[in-house]
């Protein structure tokens, strides 16, 4: 089911009257609204390798500059309606439907963020991620040609957005926009990554989850000691060894090792205080869930992994 609807009569309410392909798109409402979300949008670059100018062109056609009915009364500036899994509260609108839903965010950078989401989860998107952050034009019509959007004129509306308000400058040189030392996007809300210098850069919060009170993402949690072995803790914590080793996804030849994390309880479906994780070298699907104290299958299922396979870089949901 497609998650995203763009609403292209918005653009008509950033025109006026004439043609939108004959009007220009520098105008206040179009300049105030970069203004706002730019730096939100080169963090969403840093993270996701979306352009910035992409990014802030299709938050400007598809909110109308954050003047949409939509954007004002559910900071949903991308037209994201609910799917089966979401039960936050809901903007319902006339669209394919009568009263269809749509998301509402407390903040817009949640409408942000799932827009990097669904262009970074979604396999006939990968194409696009070949493609120099650079390109523009090739991002502009890559989108329409993966199926973005049904809108013929979609790549020409979005390179002149791109074009007259200088939108490729964030992504040519981001940090000339950003302040001598500032590292974090203001107002940052809802589970939003801050942004950060790309050499400083995290796709997680600052510090990995630590096991607190026994208990790591509200899983009661152990860590492996010299001389525990599956029978030791079993007696210890009064549980089968089979369910210790179903709770820890560990096969039967699995060696416990110091160090180690050993859940006593089913782990959690997902992490909302880790929403995003990047894979980095050595990192193993088992070791990303058994670190943030997540369920493979969920993740697996979240993020359309057909396998346990992971390739460096990769951006993993792990909150949705």
């Amino acid at each position: 089911m497609r998650t995203f609807r763009y609403v292209f009569l918005v653009v008509a309410a950033l025109m006026g009257a004439q043609s939108v392909f004959a009007q220009s798109y520098r105008s206040a409402e179009t300049i105030a609204y970069i203004d706002q979300y730019y730096k939100i949008a080169i963090r969403e670059m840093y993270m996701y390798k979306i352009p910035a100018s992409i990014t802030l062109a299709q938050g400007i056609l598809e909110s109308g500059s954050g003047r949409s009915d939509l954007s004002t009364e559910a900071n949903n500036h991308f037209g994201i309606k609910c799917t089966s899994d979401y039960h936050g509260k809901q903007f319902l609108k006339d669209d394919d439907k009568k009263a269809d839903c749509f998301r509402v965010y407390e903040h817009a950078e949640g409408s942000y963020r799932d827009h990097s989401l669904f262009l970074t989860t979604r396999k006939h998107y990968a194409p696009l991620f070949e493609l120099k952050i650079t390109d523009y034009k090739g991002w502009a019509n890559g989108l329409k040609q993966c199926g973005y959007a049904t809108n013929p004129k979609y790549p020409s509306l979005l390179i002149a957005v791109i074009e007259q308000n200088k939108l490729y400058e964030y992504d040519q040189n981001p940090e000339k926009y950003l302040k001598k030392g500032e590292d974090v996007v203001p107002t940052l809300h809802d589970n939003v990554i801050p942004f950060q210098r790309p050499e400083k850069e995290q796709t997680i919060a600052s510090s990995e989850p630590k096991i607190v009170n026994g208990k790591l993402n509200g899983t009661p949690c152990v860590v492996i000691k010299s001389g525990d072995t599956f029978y030791s803790l079993s007696r210890r914590h009064d549980l089968s060894i089979e369910k210790l080793r179903f709770y820890n996804n560990f096969t039967e030849d699995h060696v416990l090792k110091v160090g180690e994390y050993l859940f006593l309880e089913r782990k959690q479906r997902k992490n909302p205080d880790y929403p995003t994780y990047t894979v980095k070298k050595g990192d193993t699907l088992h070791s990303i869930c058994q670190r943030y104290g997540v369920r493979m299958r969920g993740v697996k299922r979240r993020n359309n992994l057909e396998s346990d396979d992971l390739t460096v870089g990769q951006v993993l949901m792990l909150n949705w």
